[in-house]
């Protein structure tokens, strides 16, 4: 039989009361490589801090000396010593790019000595060496993370749900990665759904509600089957009937009059085109995706519409029958547009409550910084209402799993009642139920609420049911 590499006997995690990992018994043999599963919330990822030591546990963890680096799914870029502060649209501004470290900077920190070795030709990464790490696709950032995680040397690297936010080709990428890595010996942790399984992983561990629902060999594993949707969604509608009635006035004009107008539109930066002679109209009450490998230029489109980007100056961008730059403050336009991504809560205070959170959308900042009217905080408890979060509201946004950090930033982006939602890769983190009733919920407040939809995806089958119109991009350009 194999070494025993790592032992829980009775590990036990409670924060704030919450019992989050509940008499975990577990037992890892040198060789295996094991993928933990569950729903969102089941303790996956509390498992993964609570082995880093993050968190403090009762019960054992054997033997003593094992060195484990995790690799988190989401990275905060640094800036330059003395450089300000990073801030959320920086990445869309190419003037402040030069007050962000390169990928080769960001690795000598980590202790690369920049030595004739085959890290970066191992993990795809030698091309972007020169690259501020502001401007990387989620694919590339991944694989940087990577590097410096094995920069530390660990006996076992933890990765935890690296596949979000990859395109097929990052994804197919980064599998090839993990298997190369276990072959050459690496012991692997991989917190993962359950469509997103490497060759190299040989045993599964299934949590739910900080138990074990299994643990066993990959080959002894069940997956759950695919459900559909069905009838999830039923919203209250006295809350409804107030919502809408203290909601802003409706838009004026005809059902098909554009709200976003493209022409010709070209941004770059430095050599680097992004988007290249792009035309595209929305019209009220239509419903897009928009999809693309990672790289492809979505993310700078949005930057256009929700007025992060400064390059709109320059190029003809026309938001809700006006070009940018004719008078109208960002202001103007964010306050007619509802936006959820998946980085949106990194750049929230962490002390920030769910309440605040949601209320904070009503001034488009980030986070909460004037005293609210009685109206303003009883239309932020009919939307926390709506979408069962009421009980959150004292909770902290970081405290939450992702499925419930969604749903607190998607009331965020509701309750100022916009015409426009922009829905960036909203699934994220979601487990297959919680992405279900996700996308149903969406389709329903479109209709009852009349909300125009620009929703992007990687996974056509992530798509609300209401959508029904399709822009493609790649490198910049629009494929029909």
């Amino acid at each position: 039989m194999k070494e025993i590499f790592l032992r829980l006997e009775g590990l036990t995690v409670q924060v704030g009361g919450a019992r989050l990992l509940d008499s975990l018994d577990w037992t890892v043999r040198r060789g295996e490589q094991w993928a933990v599963i569950g729903p969102s919330g089941s303790g996956k990822t509390v498992l993964a801090h609570t082995l880093t030591g993050r968190y403090f546990a009762s019960g054992r963890i054997t033997p003593d000396g094992v060195t484990m680096t995790m690799v988190e799914q989401q990275h905060r870029f640094q800036g330059l010593p003395g450089a300000t502060e990073l801030y959320y649209q920086q990445r869309f501004n190419s003037a402040d790019a030069e007050g962000t470290i390169t990928v080769a900077e960001e690795l000598s920190m980590a202790g690369h000595t920049g030595q004739p070795d085959d890290l970066p030709d191992t993990l795809h990464i030698r091309q972007l060496l020169d690259k501020p790490l502001i401007q990387l696709s989620n694919g590339e950032n991944k694989r940087v993370q990577l590097a410096i995680a094995l920069l530390e040397r660990p006996d076992m690297l933890i990765l935890d749900n690296p596949f979000l936010g990859l395109d097929v080709e990052g994804r197919q990428v980064l599998h090839a990665i993990i298997d190369r890595l276990a072959m050459e010996g690496m012991q692997i942790l991989l917190i993962t759904g359950q469509r997103e399984l490497p060759a190299c992983i040989t045993h599964i561990g299934k949590l739910q509600k900080g138990r074990w629902m299994f643990t066993g060999p990959k080959t002894d594993f069940h997956a759950d089957p695919d459900r559909e949707p069905g009838n999830l969604v039923q919203l209250d509608a006295d809350i409804v009937a107030r919502l809408k009635a203290t909601g802003a006035a409706p838009e004026t004009g005809k059902m098909d009059d554009l709200v976003v107008e493209l022409r010709q539109v070209n941004i770059r930066y430095g050599d680097n085109r992004i988007l290249n002679n792009l035309n595209w109209q929305v019209r009220r009450g239509e419903r897009w995706s928009v999809s693309g490998p990672n790289g492809a230029g979505k993310s700078t489109l949005l930057s256009l519409i929700t007025a992060d980007n400064p390059q709109a100056y320059a190029n003809e961008v026309l938001l809700f029958g006006r070009r940018r730059g004719t008078g109208e403050s960002i202001w103007d336009i964010k306050r007619k547009i509802g936006f959820v991504s998946p980085e949106l809560h990194l750049y929230f205070d962490a002390g920030a409550n769910c309440f605040d959170v949601v209320a904070s959308g009503l001034f488009d900042t980030i986070g909460l910084f004037r005293q609210l009217s009685q109206e303003q905080e009883e239309t932020a408890m009919g939307w926390l209402k709506l979408l069962s979060l009421e009980a959150l509201r004292t909770r902290r946004l970081v405290q939450l799993s992702a499925g419930e950090q969604r749903m607190v930033l998607l009331a965020r982006a509701l309750i100022k009642d916009p015409p426009m939602l922009i829905l960036d890769e909203p699934c994220q983190g979601l487990d297959d139920a919680q992405t279900a009733y996700f996308r149903e919920l969406i389709t329903v407040l479109c209709e009852v609420f009349d909300k125009t939809l620009i929703y992007v995806s990687h996974y056509h089958e992530e798509l609300p049911r209401c959508v029904d119109k399709f822009l493609r991009l790649e490198k910049g350009v629009r494929v029909e």
